[in-house]
């Protein structure tokens, strides 16, 4: 890549010369930083507990009598009431039942489920540094000589999914319940072999902040489940104590801030210091780690959350991830007294409408733009799409009804505690949502009852820098009497295969129209989180009544064509005759090739009848019939995956029309089907 496309690379987006300037500043410091902490990593390392006093000169037994009995500071309510583990018990049966059949899983046979891979087996001894894909083993270099992105079938991603550490919370949770000191045992033996396999600032697990930021996330909550285990020794304090200085260490000097953008990698890493400084004030480092990441916190809140509550990435993924760090550690904060400002819980609640907004009938998510299935403190596996359960949190926490769109889940037991399960039994549940516009991050949602439609004219994401947008502009995802017909594919992979990472954010795989073969925006398939900026998708209409929404938008990607066109479509939803009509208009001269196709969800029997499509759910008849109004010649059924959680893939059926010539408009039908027999039209 030469000099020039590096540069204009590095400063796409919204960038001003001062900022460019800046960061190259920042770029120069950080630098000279890393050639200095590359001499000292090694001494980091070695170098012993720096608490304040009187704790420095506590004997290691005194030191453990402290931390058991601690009353204070309060992790989540959850972890540190003694009612949790009977009402977890008591509401949970059959999930105790698995979750305990997991943890003893994960004693007798370190197997258990990582992302979408299902259920992986690690072996007798657990290699940390080992790929769980492809086997390779990556090396203990200096963190900052590691090429992360291969592409010969190794991951990073699921390494780091891995070593985030996040089923040692299914161990400590099992422990909480049964008092069985097995799992203590199990949580300890390898915490320390991860300890001794992963010196300070070296391999792969040291390589991103906000990867060691999460572990220590993940760890303290372990922590705080374990400290009073009959096995919770002084070697096993120490161990804990140094890594939390390490983590601690490590993401302070480490940051991934940017002058250019900060997205959710930064977001951790200051959300990482502020658990560590709340909840180990021991530590002479606590005061600094706290008050950086509480007022960092705050004004990426202000920066990465838009007006209308979604995350700026374009991602419905990493709006769920970015709201679990936001939600958990505003908690954690009013646990300690820690004060924060109305104006940033009122950003949390619109976060929570936003993705209120956004799910389906059968309550999951579109998946729009990229996922790679992260949870913050993983306390139950959650598919990508599965979004409610940050719900029941949210409407406990608020005493929102309006938020209450699912039963009862884990995570508000253990995030919230009693009184949060109490809250959420108080609230009566408000299953009334209405068509949504949310303009700011061009998301519009176009339902009634059963019938669902979301229109996305989202731009590339982190104020046009891109990075885990899609070529998505103008795309539709529908849902029909709670079945998904048309979606959005999901993401897959990152880095394991640069051609189905390239393939899965290509306009070929979304619900729009393609012109001349061409992407919205410009991509590279060697480099797998960039996007270009030339769609800029603009809404030009957005009317909604009790009988009829309609939505006009146009995106000018293909402008940059040697014949220039702009792709307008406009959605209009007939609400009392239950059917969408979707018209897109062409914009420009001389003759193209349109190729205009739809994406259907897995598991439906899909048939071509003339010009016409009709997908159906083979064992409840429900589907969709889309309906060309212009054409006459029959779509060709390509196969083009779908995928619902990260590294997952499913076999589905994309219908694709292609017209060459000069063509101002194509309209189509979007007809649901309630059943196979009799009338089959709604």
């Amino acid at each position: 890549m030469g000099v020039t496309q590096k540069l204009k690379r590095a400063v796409r987006g919204e960038v001003t010369p001062t900022t460019a300037v800046l960061e190259a500043i920042r770029r120069a410091r950080v630098s000279v930083k890393s050639r200095k902490e590359r001499n000292t990593f090694k001494q980091t390392a070695e170098a012993g507990l720096d608490l304040w006093e009187p704790f420095a000169r506590m004997t290691p037994a005194d030191l453990l009598s402290h931390f058991r009995q601690r009353a204070t500071p309060k992790f989540l309510p959850g972890f540190s009431h003694e009612s949790t583990a009977r009402l977890q018990q008591e509401l949970f049966p059959r999930q105790t039942t698995e979750l305990i059949a997991e943890a003893n899983r994960i004693v007798s046979s370190h197997a258990w489920p990582l992302l979408g891979f299902g259920e992986k087996s690690f072996g007798e001894e657990i290699n940390w540094c080992r790929d769980p894909l492809s086997g390779y083993v990556w090396p203990l270099a200096y963190h900052h000589d590691i090429q992360l992105i291969r592409n010969e079938g190794s991951d990073v991603r699921v390494l780091w999914e891995l070593n985030r550490l996040g089923h040692l919370l299914t161990l400590a949770r099992a422990y909480s319940v049964t008092r069985d000191e097995r799992f203590t045992v199990e949580c300890v033996t390898q915490l320390s072999g991860w300890a001794s396999q992963n010196p300070f600032a070296q391999g792969a697990n040291w390589t991103c902040a906000m990867e060691v930021a999460l572990r220590s996330m993940n760890l303290l909550a372990v922590f705080e489940l374990l400290r009073t285990s009959p096995h919770f020794d002084n070697e096993t304090l120490a161990l804990f104590l140094n890594l939390f200085q390490q983590h601690g260490t490590y993401i302070r000097n480490n940051l991934e801030f940017s002058y250019l953008a900060t997205s959710n990698h930064y977001l951790s890493d200051v959300v990482g210091l502020l658990w560590l400084g709340l909840m180990l004030p021991e530590f002479r480092a606590a005061h600094d780690w706290r008050a950086f990441g509480l007022r960092w916190l705050l004004r990426e809140m202000k920066k990465q959350v838009l007006p209308d509550g979604a995350d700026f990435e374009s991602s419905t993924g990493y709006h769920r991830f970015v709201l679990e760090l936001f939600l958990y550690s505003f908690v954690l904060c009013r646990q300690n007294g820690v004060e924060i400002k109305s104006q940033y819980w009122d950003k949390l609640r619109g976060m929570l409408r936003y993705m209120r907004s956004y799910l389906r009938p059968d309550g999951l998510a579109p998946l729009l733009g990229d996922t790679d299935s992260g949870q913050v403190l993983p306390i139950s596996k959650r598919r990508a799409d599965e979004h409610a359960y940050v719900l029941a949190t949210g409407a406990a926490l608020f005493g929102d009804q309006g938020l209450k769109s699912s039963e009862l889940d884990q995570e508000l037991l253990w995030t919230m505690g009693e009184q949060g399960v109490e809250a959420f039994a108080n609230l009566t549940a408000s299953n009334k949502v209405e068509s949504q516009a949310f303009p700011d991050t061009g998301v519009y949602i176009l339902r009634k009852e059963e019938l669902y439609l979301c229109f996305n004219a989202s731009g590339a994401g982190l104020r046009g820098r891109g990075s885990h947008g899609h070529n998505d502009a103008l795309s539709v995802e529908v849902s029909v009497f709670g079945r998904p017909v048309i979606i959005d594919p999901g993401t897959y992979v990152y880095s394991a295969s640069l051609r189905e990472r390239h393939n899965f954010r290509s306009t070929a795989y979304h619900s729009t129209v393609q012109i001349d073969g061409e992407e919205q925006n410009t991509t590279v398939q060697a480099v797998p989180f960039v996007i270009g900026d030339e769609a800029h998708p603009r809404v030009l209409v957005w009317e909604s009544g009790a009988e009829f929404d309609r939505i006009i938008a146009e995106h000018s990607g293909y402008k940059r064509l040697p014949w220039p066109i702009t792709h307008r479509r406009i959605v209009g939803f007939n609400k009392l005759a239950g059917w969408w009509l979707i018209k897109d208009q062409f914009l420009g001269d001389n003759e193209h090739a349109f190729e205009t196709r739809f994406h259907f969800a897995p598991g439906l029997t899909v048939n071509v009848e003339g010009p016409s499509v009709i997908a159906r759910d083979a064992s409840t008849g429900v589907g969709i019939k889309v309906i060309s109004l212009d054409l006459q010649e029959s779509p060709i059924l390509e196969e083009q995956a779908s995928s619902c959680d990260y590294g997952e893939k499913q076999e589905s059926l994309t219908a694709r029309w292609r017209v060459l010539g000069r063509v101002e408009q194509l309209s189509w039908k979007l007809l649901p089907l309630r059943a196979a027999d009799g009338n089959e039209e709604f």
